[in-house]
C-alpha cells in the first residue's frame, strides 16, 4: 500500500508508466474486453448528457460508487442525482492531479467504490490516461469504460449520419487552434479540403467566427454546411445551421461559447447520398447457389 504522507509527483508517474509501455505491452491488453467490470477504478465516458445515453455497465458501476469524481458541470446534474445520489461527488474542475490523484488514490486503498466520470468517451479529449498512468504507478489499476460521445449524440439530433455513401467516407474528430493546439496543428482546413469527410469539432464554439473566416481565406466554399449542436442530448438543446460562410455570425448572435459540437460538411444535411450496396441485393449475392435461386424453380 503506498504511503499515505508520501508526496504524488504525477508527472514523474507519467514518465515511469510511458517508459514501461515502451519495452512491454500491458498484460491486460487482449485478456481484458471493453463493458468487462474489472479490478480497479473504472474511467467511465458519461455520455454527451441525457442520463439514458450512460452505458448500461456505466451505469452500475456509479450506482455501486462510494466516491464519484466527475468533471463537473460538463456531466448532466440529472444524472448525478439519479445514479450517484449517495455517493460522495467531487467535482474534478479546478483541481490539478497532484490534489486528484491522492484523493482517488487513498479512497481506494480505504476499501471504497471509486469511479472517475468523464463526459462523453475518454477516448476523445478526456486527458484520462494522464490519470490513469498517475495512479497506476501508484499501485490502483484502471480501465476504461466507453461511453456515447457527443459527435454521435449530435448526429442523431441532426437525423443524419457522419457517414453517407457518395457524399462522406470519412469522419475527422478534431479541435481548433487555440492555447493547446499550434496553428500548424489545425488541421481542419485539410479535412474539409477533402470533400468527402464530415468534420466534428470538438472544443471549440468560442473559436467558430475564426475558424470559418480562416476556411473561407483559404478558398474553402463558403456554402458548405454548417450545423452547431449546443449541448447535445441535454434539456436546452439546440440547433444552429449554416455555411461555412453564415455560421460564424449566427452563432455569435445565439450566445453559445460553449459545449457545442460543430459539424462541417454535406453529410450535415443529409442530401445528395447514393443508396448503399447493402440493401440492393449485393450483400446477399455470395449466398446464391451455383444451381439457381428459388425464382428459377
Amino acid at each position: 500500500m503506498t504511503d499515505p504522507d508520501s508526496e504524488t509527483d504525477p508527472q514523474a508517474a507519467i514518465d515511469a508508466e510511458t517508459a514501461a509501455r515502451a519495452q512491454a505491452r500491458d498484460e491486460r491488453v487482449g485478456e481484458r474486453t471493453a463493458g468487462e467490470v474489472q479490478e480497479g477504478i473504472p474511467f467511465i465516458g458519461a455520455g454527451p448528457g441525457d442520463p439514458g445515453l450512460l452505458t448500461v455497465t456505466g451505469k452500475e458501476l456509479v450506482e455501486a460508487a462510494d466516491l464519484v469524481v466527475h468533471a463537473g458541470s460538463l456531466v448532466n446534474s440529472e444524472l448525478l442525482a439519479e445514479y450517484c445520489d449517495d455517493a460522495e461527488q467531487v467535482s474534478s474542475i479546478g483541481k490539478d492531479l497532484e490534489e486528484l490523484i491522492p484523493l482517488m488514490r487513498d479512497a481506494y486503498e480505504d476499501g471504497r467504490e471509486v469511479v472517475r466520470l468523464h463526459s462523453g468517451d475518454p477516448a476523445i479529449y478526456g486527458a484520462a490516461i494522464e490519470q490513469m498512468d498517475a495512479l497506476e504507478h501508484e499501485g490502483v489499476p484502471t480501465y476504461i469504460v466507453p461511453g456515447v460521445t457527443s459527435a454521435f449524440a449530435a448526429s442523431a439530433t441532426l437525423r443524419t449520419q457522419l457517414t453517407l455513401n457518395g457524399v462522406a467516407n470519412h469522419v475527422a474528430f478534431t479541435r481548433p487552434q487555440g492555447k493547446t493546439l499550434d496553428p500548424e496543428e489545425d488541421h481542419i482546413g485539410e479535412f474539409v479540403g477533402m470533400g468527402d469527410v464530415t468534420t466534428c469539432i470538438y472544443l471549440g464554439t468560442h473559436a467558430v467566427a475564426d475558424t470559418m473566416d480562416r476556411l473561407v481565406e483559404d478558398g474553402h466554399d463558403p456554402e458548405t454546411p454548417v450545423a452547431v449542436v449546443y449541448h447535445a442530448s441535454w434539456p436546452d438543446e439546440d440547433v444552429i445551421e449554416g455555411t461555412i460562410g453564415t455560421i460564424g455570425e449566427t452563432l455569435e448572435d445565439a450566445g453559445y461559447r460553449a459545449s457545442a459540437m460543430v459539424v462541417i460538411g454535406d453529410a450535415a444535411r443529409k442530401a445528395g447520398y447514393e443508396r448503399s450496396y447493402l440493401y440492393d441485393g449485393w450483400a446477399n449475392r455470395g449466398n446464391e447457389s451455383d444451381s439457381g435461386t428459388e425464382a428459377d424453380d
